[in-house]
């Protein structure tokens, strides 16, 4: 499973996110809260991220397998700023008042956006030309940064 861990992301997003996740909790009380569903991701990950579409599995839970909207990632390993340490990406979703995951609700990633895209330096899936990726933010120009 990939980390959560806000320290395996590289330091511009770690402060991204915190201020981000504190002026959301501030100015938005009744709202669900934004959350770290993925930091630093390994290679072998990566790889079972990207063939979903192909792997003979049903993993979007609906009873059918091997679809095209089951793909969530366009990079192979070693092509995403999540695989890397520090991570030059972070995904988010949100917890509502019961503790259930709120994936759906666009709004609330649009709104969460703004707030992450205060700090510059960073781009965000939701801009994304081919498959838009609202939970994801990543480093701008994090491709020509060093790789560990």
């Amino acid at each position: 499973m990939a980390s959560r861990s806000i320290n395996d992301l590289h330091p511009l997003l770690a402060y991204a996110y915190g201020k981000a996740e504190m002026e959301w909790k501030l100015t938005n009380p009744k709202r669900p809260v934004p959350y770290l569903t993925a930091t630093f991701r390994s290679m072998a990950e990566q790889t079972a991220l990207y063939n979903q579409p192909t792997d003979k599995r049903d993993n979007d839970g609906d009873g059918k397998v091997d679809e095209a909207d089951e793909r969530v990632t366009n990079a192979k390993a070693g092509q995403s700023p999540h695989n890397f340490n520090p991570s030059y990406a972070f995904d988010v979703a949100f917890l509502d008042s019961k503790g259930n995951s709120v994936w759906s609700d666009l709004t609330l990633f649009n709104d969460f956006a703004k707030l992450v895209l205060k700090t510059s330096g960073i781009t965000w899936g939701g801009n994304f030309l081919t498959l838009k990726d609202r939970p994801h933010f990543e480093l701008t120009g994090w491709a020509g940064m060093p790789k560990k």
